[in-house]
């Protein structure tokens, strides 16, 4: 198929379930990878109630087929609303959509279950919800085809990160800060093959549970709660002997590992040091931090044969108190920090770009995963696609 310039609306609601997030998109064929041009962005909370329901049933030890059926649909029509209102606030003619859906479950090994041994992952979202209102083709469930090839089914970003950030002469580290953290590494000159790409661990997930437990916050907005405490040492030493942060990339982490479970087990570990809620946020801060910067030293750093610019995008680029702790961390590893949008792409836009691109390459029957990042055996075409 003759690749064509479209404009594609991206869709994607992170492991954090705090809201929506839309990127429209300009995409157009090029000699050795597609052209991106961001043309607006906007985000969207989720409803309160909505918000509750997802939470509720991301890694559910048990819920209803009624609860789910009608959650898919719920966010479905959550998605078809937030493309309906960037669309008023920034009219084009719109040709695909790609949606990542609600990560409700993901496991990217293999485990048995009813007599047999797999892996496998869930993104609810009904896509032919978003089509019908829209009227608009739409392409999600990107990531099964990637597991059946012997992937982890993510990171799945590294596909955007590589077409708009791969340097002939400088290292780019793009480091996404979300409910999870993931990284992508692309050193100079590098093909598509060098890439190296995973999850990090937490991201914003536990700072954010601890905010809304101790604060009745939903986030620590910017870290300034996190900055009136101290880092316990010793909860943080024991955190980061989990074995996650052992496991040699490829990597994948969500709420299975780091979710509403762990969040409690550390605040209570944090309860035994200190009776002062700063100190918890400021030790899930810096846990944060240390994992992201132990990951890059240990599988990263020595393959980076040049500068680093080291860019941060996603919630916790906002939080200046993880920044900091980062930019301490990442300095001596010769890394220069910045935000995604000193880059020209704003830190909540990139995911969200990201799923537009891959629904480009779906609709173009033209490989979306990095088989380096996922650990896959081969380049797949990704995705399902939902006609109007």
């Amino acid at each position: 198929m003759n690749a064509k310039t479209m404009t594609v609306a991206g869709i994607m609601s992170g492991t954090s379930a705090d809201g929506i997030d839309v990127a429209l998109v300009k995409i157009a064929p090029g000699k050795s990878r597609p052209s991106l041009t961001l043309l607006a962005h906007e985000g969207f909370k989720f409803p309160a109630a909505l918000r509750r329901a997802v939470l509720a049933a991301m890694n559910a030890a048990s819920t209803s087929t009624a609860e789910l059926a009608r959650l898919n649909w719920r966010l479905g029509l959550a998605y078809a609303e937030a493309v309906e209102a960037t669309l008023k606030r920034h009219p084009v003619k719109l040709d695909l959509i790609g949606c990542h859906g609600q990560t409700l479950f993901h496991q990217p090994r293999a485990a048995s279950y009813k007599g047999r041994s797999f892996a496998c992952t869930w993104q609810t979202g009904e896509a032919q919800v978003i089509a019908a209102a829209l009227g608009i083709p739409v392409v999600s469930n990107f990531r099964p085809a990637d597991m059946l090839a012997g992937g982890q089914g993510a990171p799945l970003v590294p596909l955007l990160d590589y077409v708009l950030f791969a340097h002939p002469k400088r290292g780019r580290v793009l480091q996404n800060i979300g409910g999870i953290a993931n990284l992508t590494a692309i050193p100079a000159a590098a093909t598509p093959e060098a890439v190296i790409a995973f999850d990090t661990g937490p991201g914003n997930m536990v700072v954010d549970a601890l905010a809304q437990k101790l604060f009745a916050k939903p986030f620590d907005r910017n870290g300034a709660l996190a900055a009136e405490g101290r880092v316990l040492a010793p909860v943080l030493k024991a955190a980061l002997r989990n074995p996650y942060f052992q496991l040699k990339p490829p990597r994948t982490a969500g709420r299975e590992q780091f979710g509403r479970e762990y969040a409690a087990k550390f605040l209570l570990a944090c309860q035994r040091h200190s009776n002062k809620p700063e100190d918890a946020l400021a030790t899930a801060t810096a846990l944060t931090a240390e994992t992201i910067a132990q990951s890059y030293n240990r599988f990263v750093f020595p393959k980076m044969k040049s500068a680093v610019d080291y860019i941060v995008s996603g919630g916790g680029a906002r939080n200046h108190t993880l920044m900091a702790m980062l930019a301490q961390r990442l300095a001596p590893l010769g890394c220069e920090l910045a935000a995604s949008e000193q880059f020209g792409l704003p830190v909540e836009a990139k995911e969200a770009a990201a799923f537009a691109l891959l629904a480009w390459q779906t609709w173009h029957h033209l490989p979306g995963n990095v088989p380096a990042a996922t650990g896959a055996t081969r380049a797949l075409i990704l995705g399902q696609l939902t006609y109007a």
